[in-house]
């Protein structure tokens, strides 16, 4: 076999990256939209607005928002917007109609109804109380959100109490649910003064793409205007994710959710009709009951409490893309550099296929290690969520330099019973099992997640960026040095049918719109496919 010059891996390491500056150059394409989201010339009608930062939650009882951490937030609204709208009075948002008073906002203020009678009458009394105190802030009173939507109350118990709370206080009543609820309940129509109905496109039953995000909420509004005559109707939560897991074709992201909240307000103005954007801020606690996208619909994030959309700045996916970009390229530099280093230590002539795979590793890693961390900062919900994309970024990052090595040492892709086979079988070699090592946690967490695509798909986020940096390079090298004897590990057997079965069912329940879908489904298959080739030797009796 004629030597490989210098020149071949050099040419695949320039072309490696340049292919990484150009993709990240085109991710980051930044648009700048014609109306901003965040205007200064005009404020918002109304937004949703609850306090919790950090680790605070509605779910704990024990949480209470001190006094001065809502009034910092009402005065930094009130620069945007005329009004807020809450859901309830817990967790000292009772609080909330006295500082919007100071910070001179108007209130829409919530009733949290459910299944306890108990403290849905505590609600009630603290309200009717707040709306008596601050008549010229309290606007007006949504007595339940999405209670028929979670099936806690009947429609006849929501129109008694709807009443009851119309008959003690002096502003307007209403009652708030998914627009489709309101025409499955139209009893409620006539118990309150007008009709709030949310639409959010993202989490239609039939997902809704950005760019057709506000002609949908133009159609449903102007639907429920038929059907329920005579009326105003309030659109009471509309909006767009910015993080999170695509539905069909819709994709959260910061410039659709930017363009999105854009082109309703702008229909709102020219169409003359109130809405109500969710929400003011990122709520982190939200992913405990909705994953990643449901704790990113705010106009500001939840940490440094920032305007994700400064008015005159163009927005872009990945703000921080020049670091991305770099961090890709060093990434690419380091697996050329494993691949050499190993030639100079063992040196051998190397197929012109190995120095291709080592390309394809290296430029694959160098494009997705950025998208793969800012996935890894938004989708990790807790300790355990921190350590599994931690666990699986980890890997992915050692996978492409760990079989660089393994490409020019000739060595194939271990298997399980290297690892934890009987001792006569296992590996001596430290590099052998580091990498079976990372090949376990990509399997694991792979399995795990495509299983829970198939059993519990609804708020789980697709790994396809650190998936792929570490599938592809493990592909490549079990395609390039397979063993040529052996036999097929049961472990690698099963893991395959997993994985494959997982992956069938989850590309026909996705749809073919949602490329993050079809993106993992087609690695969880290169995977199977992968594991399927695998060769160990026979162990003796």
């Amino acid at each position: 076999m004629e030597p490989i010059s210098f020149r071949t891996p050099l040419a695949l390491l320039l072309m490696s990256l340049s292919a990484i500056a150009a993709v990240w150059w085109w991710l980051a394409t930044p648009i700048m939209l014609a109306r901003a989201p965040i205007d200064p010339d005009a404020k918002l009608m109304c937004v949703s607005y609850a306090p919790f930062r950090g680790a605070q939650s509605p779910l704990s009882p024990t949480t209470h928002i001190a006094p001065e951490q809502i009034a910092g937030d009402l005065e930094q609204l009130a620069k945007i917007t005329d009004c807020v709208r809450t859901y309830s009075i817990e967790n000292g948002l009772d609080q909330v109609p006295e500082l919007a008073a100071r910070a001179g906002l108007k209130v829409i203020q919530g009733i949290w109804l459910g299944s306890n009678r108990l403290k849905n009458l505590t609600q009630i009394s603290t309200v009717v109380r707040l709306a008596k105190e601050f008549p010229g802030v309290i606007t007006s009173v949504v007595v339940g959100n999405e209670v028929l939507l979670r099936g806690e109350m009947t429609a006849a118990d929501l129109v008694s109490t709807i009443r009851s709370v119309k008959s003690q206080v002096a502003v307007p009543v209403t009652y708030a649910d998914v627009w489709e609820y309101w025409l499955r309940n139209r009893e409620v129509y006539e118990a309150v003064d007008f009709i709030t109905i949310h639409i959010l496109p993202y989490w239609e039953d039939f997902p809704i793409r950005a760019k057709f995000a506000s002609s949908h909420v133009d159609s449903i509004r102007r639907r429920m205007a038929v059907a329920f005559p005579g009326k105003e109707i309030l659109i009471g939560e509309t909006g767009w994710p910015s993080e999170g897991r695509m539905r069909e074709g819709a994709l959260p992201s910061r410039t659709n959710q930017a363009r999105v909240v854009s082109e309703i307000l702008d229909l709102a103005k020219r169409e003359n009709f109130r809405v109500n954007l969710i929400e003011a801020y990122d709520q982190p606690w939200k992913r405990q009951l909705e994953g990643t996208v449901g704790g990113n619909w705010g106009l500001f994030d939840s940490v440094q409490r920032a305007v994700k959309y400064p008015p005159g700045v163009a927005i872009s996916n990945f703000p921080f893309w020049k670091l991305q970009m770099a961090c890709g390229m060093a990434l690419s530099l380091f697996v050329f550099g494993t691949a050499w280093m190993t030639l100079r230590r063992r040196p051998w002539t190397p197929r012109l296929a190995s120095w291709i795979a080592v390309g394809m590793s290296a430029t694959t890693a160098g494009i997705l290690f950025g998208v793969a961390a800012d996935k890894m900062f938004y989708e990790s919900y807790g300790l355990g969520g921190w350590l599994v994309w931690g666990a699986l970024l980890t890997a992915a990052i050692a996978s492409p330099l760990l079989c660089a090595n393994a490409l020019m040492s000739g060595r194939a892709l271990p298997t399980f019973l290297d690892l934890l086979g009987p001792r006569e079988v296992r590996s001596g070699s430290v590099l052998t099992i580091i990498l079976g090592l990372a090949l376990t946690v990509v399997v694991l967490i792979g399995a795990e997640s495509a299983l829970g695509f198939a059993f519990d798909p609804r708020y789980r986020d697709f790994p396809f960026a650190a998936l792929a940096m570490a599938v592809v390079p493990f592909s490549m090298l079990a395609l390039l040095n397979r063993p040529q004897q052996g036999l097929r590990p049961m472990s690698e057997t099963v893991f395959a049918a997993v994985l494959a079965g997982a992956a069938l069912y989850t590309l026909f329940n996705e749809g073919a719109e949602n490329w993050q879908s079809l993106w993992s489904c087609a690695l969880y298959l290169t995977l199977a496919l992968t594991l399927w080739q695998a060769r160990a030797v026979q162990i003796p009796e």
